[in-house]
Parts: structure tokens; C-alpha cells; sequence
């Protein structure tokens, strides 16, 4: 007889990410990145990259290039300019997610718009091929649309419900083998994630977006339980993250529960 999948959990604790602060920027790193690097988190299935940012007023990253990477931007709180040399200039706001599709090379600037301080997160993933016409994709999606359930925000160019244009409803296109969902929950509040597993297994990172504040010390704020079915759990607080593995065909249920006093953004990126 088949045995179930099995899901396994790995924490990446917020105080073990790489960490910088240059006063204009207030940075951690889930992998190696910049001056941060380490052997043991240089990448995780098609995701390279997942910074979480806080840049200054008037303050941001100036013209500089980028190739071969699907790289977007999840805004939660403040305004960023985006101006690229594919002509786009956006002013991004909380709930928007932009993505560049960087493709054969594209310059970008990124700067803090007004007076607050902006607060994002910066995740790359690898294209599923090299050498693609760069695009911009811009989507929305407010936080009625996350409160106590999975939203679909990124999900790969040509499945269901993707619309491969600048501005749409749906979840953003990328080209790449991950889906991004985002939950808001409140306390006490739960929700499953059913993840499909082929006969390789499949792979998950999940992370809890620091929103009581900037902390390079030991993670604080709400906590966030992850479980699965076969009895394997997980406490996360505000910052850290965790790997997970599913070992077999099959399907698995992720469940994600708040257990702390404030309510928690989680976003989840499920990879084939």
C-alpha cells in the first residue's frame, strides 16, 4: 500500500536572515544576496530571491539592470515610483504587485514616494526559459480580498484565470513554476492550503510579513501556527519563514493558523 505524502518543515528564523541596514535602507535577506551570502540559503525550487525592505522617504535603488529574472514587488505600506526603460512609470501603493519580467534586460529605478516610508517585499524567481521579451505586469488586490482566505496573486503565464496583459484583474503572470498566495488572518482565525504533489514531490516557502515593526533581534509580533496532516507543526512569528518539502505523489493540506493576539500576513509561494 502507497503511504501518504509526508510534509516536513525547516524554520528560517528572522534573526538568522541576512540583515543590513545602510539608514536609508532597512533590509533582510531570505538567501544569498549582496554583501549577505550563505551556502545553506542560496535558493529554494524556482525562488532566488525574497528581501524584505523598508526604504526611506525620498529615498530608493536608482537606475540599475537586471536580466534573466521574474521580479516583483509586494507593496505593504507606503508608495514606491517605478519607472523602467520599457517606458512604465507607476506610482505602487499597499495591495499592488508589480512584476518585471526582466528577460533579455531591462533598467528599473525604484524610489520611495511621499512622505512614509515604504514597506515591501522583493522576491525573484528563475524564468522557466532564458531569453524572453521583457514585460511589466501591475495587479491589485485589496486586503477584503485576503482577510481569513487564500488569494491568488502570482500564478505562471497560461494557467487558469492569467491574463498575459499590463494591468488586469487575476493574479499576475509569471514565467515561472510557482503560485503566490496571500492571507490576512486574524486571531484565532485558520485556513488550509491543499498542495498537489507529483510523483517528485513539491515544495513550499512560507513567510510572515513583519509588520509590528523593524527587528533585527529575535522575531516578535503575532505568532502563525503551520501544521499538516501527519502531525508535523511549526510556530512562526513576525519575520520568519519556513521551507516546506512534500515527499510523494499525492495530495497534502497545509494548514496555517493564527495563535497570537494581532492579526498576521502570511504569503505563501507553492512550487512544482
Amino acid at each position: 500500500m502507497t503511504s501518504s505524502p509526508q510534509m516536513k518543515f525547516v524554520a528560517r528564523r528572522s534573526d538568522d536572515r541576512g540583515h543590513a541596514d545602510h539608514g536609508w535602507l532597512k533590509t533582510f535577506h531570505t538567501f544569498s544576496f549582496a554583501m549577505f551570502q550563505d551556502k545553506d540559503h542560496q535558493q529554494f525550487g524556482a525562488l532566488r530571491v525574497l528581501n524584505e525592505d523598508r526604504v526611506a522617504p525620498q529615498n530608493g535603488f536608482g537606475t540599475h539592470s537586471h536580466r534573466e529574472f521574474e521580479i516583483f514587488s509586494y507593496i505593504i505600506s507606503g508608495q514606491i515610483e517605478h519607472k523602467d526603460s520599457m517606458g512604465n512609470t507607476e506610482i505602487l501603493k499597499r495591495g499592488d504587485i508589480q512584476l518585471t519580467s526582466a528577460g533579455t534586460g531591462i533598467s528599473h529605478s525604484e524610489k520611495a514616494y511621499g512622505p512614509a516610508q515604504v514597506h515591501l517585499l522583493q522576491i525573484w524567481s528563475f524564468p522557466t526559459h532564458p531569453g524572453l521579451t521583457p514585460k511589466y505586469y501591475n495587479r491589485h488586490f485589496s486586503d477584503t480580498e485576503k482577510m481569513d482566505k487564500w488569494c491568488k496573486v502570482v500564478a505562471p503565464v497560461g494557467s487558469e484565470g492569467v491574463t498575459d496583459q499590463r494591468e488586469a484583474d487575476g493574479p499576475t503572470p509569471v514565467h515561472s513554476m510557482l503560485t503566490m498566495y496571500a492571507t490576512i488572518l486574524e486571531p484565532g482565525k485558520g485556513k488550509q492550503r491543499e498542495m498537489g504533489v507529483d510523483l517528485k514531490g513539491s515544495k513550499a516557502y512560507i513567510h510572515v510579513i513583519q509588520k509590528s515593526g523593524y527587528n533585527p533581534g529575535k522575531a516578535s509580533g503575532g505568532s502563525v501556527k503551520v501544521s499538516s496532516g501527519d502531525g508535523e507543526e511549526l510556530v512562526l512569528r513576525e519575520g520568519d519563514g519556513a521551507y516546506i518539502q512534500v515527499d510523494r505523489a499525492g495530495t497534502a493540506a497545509l494548514e496555517v493558523e493564527n495563535v497570537g493576539d494581532r492579526v498576521a500576513e502570511v504569503v505563501l509561494v507553492d512550487m512544482d
